[in-house]
């Protein structure tokens, strides 16, 4: 599963805040497929079998199809301040 950092889920949290007041949305990530091999995310509603990221105090966040969770494993969702935009990263283990 793809893990999410504190300062991306502290993000992920305010815009969440920013555009919706409905405590069942949250982002989701999902295939931009405009570009090959980029992620979008978009705000949704939790669909059956999601993999759902929680904030420390248990708010969804960030859900993640069941199909797309596996292509995930090992990478990394970070909010940069400096670029003010989500990097992704992907772990390689040797």
């Amino acid at each position: 599963m793809m893990e999410v950092t504190a300062k991306a889920k502290e993000k992920l949290k305010e815009i969440l805040r920013k555009e919706t007041a409905d405590p069942e949305i949250a982002i989701r990530v999902t295939p931009d497929y405009s570009m090959s091999k980029q992620l979008d995310l978009i705000l949704d509603r939790e669909k059956r079998g999601d993999r759902v990221v929680l904030t420390n105090g248990g708010k969804k966040v960030l859900l993640i199809r069941p199909d797309l969770a596996k292509y995930l494993e090992g990478v990394i969702l970070d909010y940069k301040e400096a670029i003010q935009d989500f990097t992704i990263n992907k772990i390689t283990r040797h």
